[in-house]
């Protein structure tokens, strides 16, 4: 006599394959099609039980990838969670996440990524509310957030994340930028770029090169830590004995060449440090395409050290970010924080390497 399955038996089987390992940790569970062939069952039924097994923390769906046990069979190694951008947004983070996902797999911790590689800051925000609450149902034991930016109400969305976390209980170590703006410091631990010091090393670099004028380009809604740069910029000028007001401070978008021709350019004395390459890269082609010249009247800089930065026209003299070592030091901060949970954020600044190039130097 045929067996009869419902909801509940086809439940059953699987949460107890699943608890003894048949379908381990990262693991697939077949499509709802072919399981709902194997119980002659509709495939409702099916979505059904993994609904309820995604409630209960068991596994996660994910559109176009399929249903993913995360149920950890070891109690004792803990579960994160990532909410960082991909390389869509920049590539540091492409470095970021693999290297986290590559310590994963030395059996001390497991983690979740929704791989939100999105460089579209809006679209970015949907991912993370959805992501914050899809890991708090799966209980995971922490959470690496890199705060959302470009978009106006950006402090206002991470406040709002880090609230619904710290309800949940779960504690945070944010990557590669605080919350709040500076000199505000948030109550969350934090590991990032020295960001002061690689604006003080950038204009210092400049400086060195024949600049007696740098003005600091960055988009509009940056992330906070672009400000700790500019702090930077501003220190080594003054340490200088050289002017730097709220007139060398340049926000705006690098395409636009009407403000690009605004900028007062003293040949062979004028320098600009963009807030990242993508910026910078940019720039640079608006001011090529104004007849000024790279290298002859004006230096160009940026920050990240991009695939591209040493193939654009003028190779572009870039700040390299320690991003493995921002993601090791991330993960022991995370294990500190999970022995002892003290209200106190700890914050470790890391150093980068200046990449000099032609687009630094007057020829």
């Amino acid at each position: 006599m045929s067996i009869k399955w419902s909801y509940k038996t086809i439940y059953d089987v699987l949460k107890n394959e699943i608890i003894n390992n048949v379908y381990p940790f990262e693991s697939y569970l077949p499509t709802e099609s072919v399981l709902a062939e194997k119980y002659s069952v509709s495939r409702p039924t099916i979505a059904k039980v993994y609904n309820t097994l995604q409630d209960e923390g068991y596994v996660v769906k994910r559109p176009g990838m399929g249903t993913t046990v995360i149920y950890k069979t070891q109690k004792d190694i803990p579960l994160f969670g990532l909410l960082l951008p991909g390389a869509g947004e920049s590539e540091i983070f492409s470095i970021i996440n693999e290297r986290f996902l590559n310590q994963s797999k030395k059996g001390l911790f497991n983690c979740l990524w929704e791989g939100t590689t999105t460089s579209n800051a809006e679209l970015r925000r949907d991912l993370i509310e959805k992501c914050t609450m899809d890991y708090i149902n799966q209980h995971v034991d922490g959470i690496f957030f890199a705060p959302l930016e470009r978009i106006r109400d950006a402090e206002k969305f991470n406040k709002e994340i880090c609230k619904k976390l710290e309800d949940a209980g779960i504690p945070i170590v944010l990557i590669d930028r605080d919350i709040l703006d500076f000199p505000l410091r948030s109550r969350f631990d934090l590991v990032c770029l020295d960001n002061f010091h690689a604006g003080y090393i950038m204009a210092q670099h400049l400086i060195k090169a024949g600049c007696e004028k740098i003005y600091f380009f960055s988009r509009p809604d940056s992330a906070n830590s672009v400000n700790m740069r500019f702090y930077g910029v501003s220190a080594a000028m003054q340490d200088s004995d050289l002017q730097f007001t709220k007139s060398n401070i340049v926000m705006g978008n690098p395409e636009d060449t009407e403000l690009v021709k605004s900028l007062k350019i003293i040949p062979r004395k004028t320098g600009i440090i963009c807030a990242n390459d993508s910026t910078a890269a940019v720039l640079m082609s608006s001011i090529d395409g104004l007849g000024i010249k790279i290298t002859s009247d004006v230096l160009v800089a940026g920050y990240d050290d991009m695939k591209y930065a040493d193939h654009l026209k003028y190779p572009l003299t870039s700040f390299r970010q320690p991003c493995t070592n921002i993601t090791d030091v991330a993960i022991d901060m995370m294990f500190l924080r999970l022995k002892n949970p003290s209200p106190k954020a700890l914050t470790v600044n890391l150093e980068g390497t200046l990449l000099a190039r032609e687009s630094s130097r007057f020829i």
